[in-house]
C-alpha cells in the first residue's frame, strides 16, 4: 500500500469510528483510485455498501477484492453474504463453498451455505452444511433450529427429534419454535419430559 493510501485508510478508519460513514466511503474510493486492486479498501467499501443494503455494489467490491486476495476466507464469506442477500443463491453457494474450503472452522459460512441450499431445495446438502455450523457453535440456537428444519424438509423425523432434545437443553424458546414450525406437535412431550 502506498503512503498516500495508508494515510487515506487511517483517515477512513477514523471516520468510521466517528460514524462519518460517507466520509469513510469517500476515502476508500480515493484509495481505489490510487490502487484499483487494494483488497483492504475494497473489502471496507464492500462492507459499507452491505451496511446500506446496497447488495450489487457490495458484491462488486468483494469480487474485486478477491481478484487480488483470492485466499481470503472472510472476503469469500462476505461475497457469499452479499450474493445471498440479493437472492443470487447459486453464486452465494459458490462463495460460501470457497470460504469453508479455505477456513473449515468458519461457522457463519457453513450456516450461510446451509441456508442457501435450503432455499434451493437441496435439503441433504443443507443438512450437511448446517450440521457443520451447529457442531462448530454447539450453543447457537438459530443454527440448531435451522438444522432441525433442514432435517424436517429432508424427511428425517427421527433427526428432528434428536435436534429438539439437544436444543431444549439451552434454548427452550427456539425448541418450541422448531416444534411449531415443523408441524411436529408430537414432539411436545419431549420438551415436557426434559424439564425434570
Amino acid at each position: 500500500m502506498h503512503l498516500e493510501s495508508w494515510r487515506r485508510y487511517l483517515r477512513a478508519r477514523a471516520y468510521e469510528m466517528l460514524r462519518r460513514h460517507d466520509a469513510a466511503l469517500a476515502e476508500y474510493r480515493a484509495i481505489t483510485a490510487l490502487e484499483p486492486d487494494n483488497p483492504r479498501a475494497l473489502n471496507a467499501m464492500g462492507y459499507r455498501h452491505a451496511v446500506r443494503k446496497e447488495w450489487p455494489d457490495a458484491a462488486r467490491c468483494f469480487t474485486a477484492a478477491l481478484a487480488s486476495a483470492p485466499h481470503d476466507a472472510i472476503a469469500w464469506f462476505n461475497l457469499g453474504y452479499a450474493e445471498e442477500s440479493r437472492g443470487e443463491y447459486e453464486a452465494a453457494v459458490a462463495a460460501f463453498d470457497k470460504a469453508v474450503e479455505l477456513k473449515p472452522t468458519l461457522d457463519r459460512a457453513w450456516y450461510g451455505l446451509g441456508m442457501c441450499h435450503a432455499r434451493l431445495a437441496r435439503h441433504a446438502d443443507a443438512v450437511r452444511a448446517l450440521t457443520e455450523a451447529a457442531t462448530l457453535q454447539p450453543m447457537n440456537g438459530i443454527a440448531w433450529y435451522a438444522l432441525g428444519m433442514a432435517h424436517h424438509a429432508n424427511r428425517a423425523p427421527e433427526k428432528v427429534a434428536e435436534v429438539v432434545k439437544h436444543l431444549f437443553r439451552f434454548d427452550p424458546v427456539m425448541t418450541r419454535r422448531l416444534i411449531q414450525d415443523s408441524g411436529r406437535a408430537d414432539l411436545a412431550h419431549l420438551v415436557d419430559s426434559l424439564r425434570v
